[in-house]
């Protein structure tokens, strides 16, 4: 059966076969060990968390999600671009994650199926395989769980995992990339793509994007001429006990993956976002949201949850405003102990800013495809 199925591979037409081709190379910063792509990084000489002082530079990362294969990652690749994916055909994962604008879209709220405005602003998905909480109210454990949300939400990609199904095992294309993808499902005659070989593909693109070659990453790695004196000045109110930004945005990747309340105000003439409170009943977690990285922070404004800021100056200014300055009248939110008055000057202020800007690094930004194996315009 496996003969048959290679040679059902090969056979196709010449001009279908080559055009769209898996990659068997893994990604930059990640090594093939067994058929996996393992992540490389000087990070993992480094010691965890747990033995280093927060803000430290020599501090490991937590665990990433990788040991995928790079014919799953270049598979996850094609699906995040095409709109084959969405109910009508014309939303991608990429819509509201353009890897141009640091996979965020650069709107204050995304643009969904119906082309009203979602409810959040899109976050980065740069590094993403180290989080262990997804979207911003952390309701969803593992990049499975929360890719189903767009997928099916009504108002962004609206589809179904019937609809889903049903086009990819429709595509002559996507059927023999996944065979050759998930090669041991396919076996059997009259093997179809399932919807969980679906998730894992995009999971494993996902978890592909890597940004940790920063010029503070070269200045924590031992090259002091990487930060001008400037920046070093900002890399210090970051971390002091004053600031305390690095408590909860803790190098290297400048989150603790917690869920806080900070108090950030709602754009005008919108209703207060519970955040966390959504699903829980506790009340420590009402107007809670998940601390994002600040990797390529620079490059994905607008802003919070609410895209409620359009600067990084804005955003420090928020933080330096004083505990629960911008909190609604009617509403009792139980604030992060961080979130204090730290009475920061104008100039701190600024170095902070040059200070973020140092965490800018895309130099392995995926290719995006030239072509889609569906044949739908590229988003």
């Amino acid at each position: 059966m496996r003969l048959m199925l290679w040679l059902l591979v090969l056979c196709v037409p010449s001009a279908w076969a080559s055009e769209f081709l898996l990659s068997s190379q893994c990604p930059a910063s990640f090594v093939a060990r067994d058929g996996q792509c393992r992540l490389v990084s000087n990070y993992s000489d480094y010691a965890s968390l747990q033995n280093v002082g927060v803000g430290g530079l020599k501090t490991g990362l937590p665990p990433i999600r990788d040991g995928f294969s790079a014919q799953e990652i270049d598979l996850g690749r094609y699906l995040f671009f095409d709109p084959i994916l969405s109910g009508n055909g014309k939303q991608a994962c990429a819509s509201c994650h353009n890897p141009d604008k640091a996979f965020a879209d650069g709107r204050q709220f995304s643009l969904g199926s119906t082309g009203l405005p979602t409810a959040r602003n899109a976050p980065s998905l740069w590094n993403v395989g180290f989080l262990k909480h997804f979207f911003w109210d952390a309701r969803a454990s593992s990049l499975e769980d929360q890719m189903k949300g767009p997928l099916y939400s009504k108002i962004e990609m609206a589809s179904s995992p019937e609809k889903i199904l049903a086009n990819l095992n429709g595509n002559k294309t996507y059927r023999r990339l996944f065979a050759v993808a998930y090669a041991k499902a396919f076996v059997e005659p009259g093997a179809s793509i399932k919807i969980d070989q679906v998730y894992r593909s995009l999971a494993a693109f996902e978890s592909s994007l890597i940004s940790l070659n920063s010029r503070y990453d070269l200045y924590a790695h031992g090259v002091p001429d990487a930060l001008t004196k400037k920046e070093v000045e900002g890399f210090n109110v970051f971390r002091s006990f004053v600031a305390r930004c690095a408590e909860c945005h803790t190098p290297p990747l400048f989150t603790n993956q917690q869920t806080v309340v900070i108090g950030t105000p709602e754009p005008e003439g919108h209703a207060f976002d519970p955040g966390a409170g959504t699903y829980s009943n506790e009340p420590n977690l009402r107007g809670g949201f998940k601390v994002p990285s600040l990797r390529n922070v620079e490059l994905t404004a607008p802003y919070m949850h609410s895209g409620r800021f359009n600067t990084l100056r804005e955003v420090v200014s928020f933080y330096n405003g004083g505990r629960g300055h911008a909190v609604p009248k009617n509403e009792k939110l139980i604030l992060h102990w961080h979130i204090h008055e730290p009475k920061l000057t104008d100039t701190e202020l600024d170095r902070l800013v040059d200070f973020l800007k140092t965490l800018t690094d895309e130099s392995f930004k995926p290719q995006r495809p030239d072509k889609l194996p569906s044949g739908l315009s590229l988003n």
